[in-house]
């Protein structure tokens, strides 16, 4: 690929966020605007802008990589990301927009009247975002080193400095506009190239597809554990991801978060199309990328090596900056997530603080991603879902739905998965992937589990913590709102 013509797109999409989210700057003044948009997003906006910030580097790259890698088994990976909202439909969109509450951790204070729950809580939620930035970083180095042979650093570091300028600049109003317009330009920036490709390959005539089936790098496949544990990781870890449930607090009412829920699906299915067409068409045409450890470059580096000359570039242009469009997004609604947590818990809750919180939440994952490196961003994503399913998802599940929940209980438990999934992370990144029980290597099958129990028990023995405000609580969770009436 032309290095001007990659740095050019990289430029646009750059450009084109910033200036989204200046003008988002002149709409935001409350701060119900930069935290939740003051609750008024309709469902069809909402739902771009969480697949603008849900689709991530391990939707846009990993996906396909993985599908080179190794086959079947990564289809886990799309269903997991897509079935994971149908649960977050059925059991957590509507109660938690009922709540009123602007962040995770105003909830589980509320529900369980606890400070030390609100504390727990909101060290976990900056835990999981910060570990979710870093591979949107991995994946915006790798961008910038395979599209123009920059030096790596420079897209993590053009990232941060981007989504600081847009969350700044407007806090979750600004970036609902981002996040919208950059869930379209990732899908025309797959399903372009994809379509180009199709016409080519049927004009030249097309190797049989049964030597997709050919495994490029002679591993063996996953077994039945490592498949189950995936998919509890990704199912349970969507319901605890906090950039994807402080948007439910922008919809008016359960009601449309219901609705944006239902949208999000059918975005979902259309957009996973196309990474599993990239990683099939790369498992044909381009084996060797996955032997050469660049699995997760299929998707920028197969339409200039499918296509060739001017045409090759422009789609491999579009597709970088389509890539590029995931990170920003993804880690807007992280940072935001974040800085809306450490304002109030830290700053006081005001704009200036949401601001200089903001900053910090993109700063800090910017030190780690600059001194580590990562080759699977699905599956470092993955790991950062299994640590969600064991820690938020329980406290998030057992409050809506259970009413003996205690914040002994919810503490211990998300201690108790925490630890667990911390622990077996530490253990992968330290002896290697190659090295690692494969227990370990996918703990989800366990952690969760544990996490729920452990939950579920001390709240059991200790009864009497059960808060005196948990009627009305619940109540107000479970209560459909009425419907609007208009006069006439």
């Amino acid at each position: 690929m032309n290095p001007a013509v990659g740095v050019a797109a990289l430029a646009v999409v750059s450009l084109a966020t910033a200036g989204i989210g200046f003008y988002g700057l002149r709409i935001s003044r409350t701060t119900g605007d930069f935290y939740v948009a003051s609750r008024t997003v309709p469902p069809w906006w909402n739902a771009s802008a969480i697949g603008g910030e849900y689709l991530s580097a391990a939707s846009f790259l990993g996906v396909a990589g993985l599908i080179l890698l190794s086959g079947t088994d990564a289809l886990w990976f799309p269903v997991g990301y897509t079935a994971g909202y149908l649960m977050l439909l059925l059991f957590v969109a509507a109660p938690l927009r009922r709540s009123g509450a602007y962040t995770i951790p105003d909830f589980t204070e509320a529900r369980l009247n606890s400070r030390a729950v609100r504390r727990v809580t909101s060290l976990v939620v900056v835990a999981v975002g910060w570990l979710y930035v870093v591979p949107q970083l991995h994946g915006a180095a790798l961008t910038i080193r395979i599209t123009t042979g920059l030096p790596s650093w420079v897209g993590s570091v053009a990232v941060v400095v981007v989504v600081c300028l847009t969350v700044v600049a407007g806090g979750m109003r600004s970036i609902t506009f981002v996040q919208a317009f950059q869930y379209w330009l990732k899908l025309t920036a797959l399903a372009v190239p994809a379509v180009f490709i199709a016409f080519v390959l049927a004009g030249n005539g097309t190797p049989s597809v049964a030597q997709a089936s050919t495994n490029p790098t002679g591993l063996a496949p996953a077994g039945p554990y490592q498949n189950i544990s995936l998919l509890v990781a990704l199912l349970f870890g969507t319901l605890g991801l906090p950039h994807v449930l402080v948007r439910f607090y922008t919809n008016p009412d359960g009601h449309s978060a219901r609705r944006t829920t239902l949208i999000v699906l059918g975005l979902l299915s259309v957009f996973y199309l196309f990474p599993t067409v990239y990683g099939l068409l790369g498992r044909i045409f381009a084996p060797e990328l996955a032997r050469s450890g660049q699995a997760d470059a299929i998707v920028l580096l197969l339409p200039g090596q499918l296509l060739g000359g001017a045409a090759g570039d422009l789609l491999s242009a579009l597709v970088a900056g389509g890539a590029f469009a995931a990170f920003l997004s993804t880690t807007s609604g992280l940072v935001v997530s974040l800085a809306g947590v450490i304002s109030q818990d830290v700053l006081g809750g005001s704009v200036r603080g949401f601001r200089l919180a903001a900053v910090t939440s993109a700063v800090v994952p910017l030190g780690f991603a600059l001194m580590t490196d990562s080759q699977a961003l699905a599956g470092s994503v993955g790991l950062v879902f299994a640590f969600t399913a064991s820690t938020v998802c329980p406290v998030l599940l057992l409050g809506i739905w259970w009413r003996g929940l205690t914040d002994v209980g919810a503490i211990s438990g998300m201690v108790t998965g925490g630890l667990l999934c911390g622990g077996a992370m530490i253990f992968g990144a330290a002896v290697g992937a190659a090295r690692t029980p494969f227990w370990l290597a996918q703990p989800a099958a366990w952690t969760v589990p544990a996490a729920f129990a452990v939950m579920v028990i001390v709240s059991l023995a200790t009864k009497g913590r059960v808060p005196g405000t948990m009627p009305r609580i619940m109540t107000r969770l479970h209560t459909p709102e009425r419907p609007l009436v208009t006069e006439r």
